[in-house]
């Protein structure tokens, strides 16, 4: 039977490049061998923007990795070259500090990261 500290929360892009990369990161970094993925186009636009009916969808299953799973960490991830958050670097970031405030905020109890996955598909902690 697996632990409920085997559990974190990942709020990331449904790209499947990034996964790899950020499933090895989190393992290498937590060792925390399950992570609960929570995929969306461009997640951290919907943050930024407050598009509601996804970040709804986003809390739902947060919500489940938390409770359910006792996961104590979320990671919300952005990336390079992202279809559903086409813009620039500097900007991604930007939303990417915006959607780690916002976790923040509605999850006072858990760990909140960022992470950036580079254009060599390279994890980078946030803060």
């Amino acid at each position: 039977m697996k632990s409920k500290t085997d559990f974190t929360c990942v709020v990331t892009c449904m790209d499947g490049r990034i996964q790899h990369p950020v499933m090895e990161w989190i393992k290498e970094k937590t060792g925390i061998p399950y992570p609960d993925i929570v995929t969306e186009a461009g997640p951290v636009r919907a943050f930024f923007e407050g598009n509601q009916s996804v970040l709804e969808s986003i809390y739902k299953r947060v919500d489940i990795s938390l409770n359910n799973h006792g996961a104590k960490d979320i990671f919300i991830v952005a990336h390079h070259d992202c279809a559903g958050n086409p813009v620039e670097k500097n900007e991604q970031l930007q939303h990417l500090k915006k959607s780690i405030e916002t976790l923040r905020q509605k999850y006072p109890e858990a760990k909140v990261s960022g992470l950036w996955v580079n254009e060599n598909w390279e994890v980078e902690e946030i803060q």
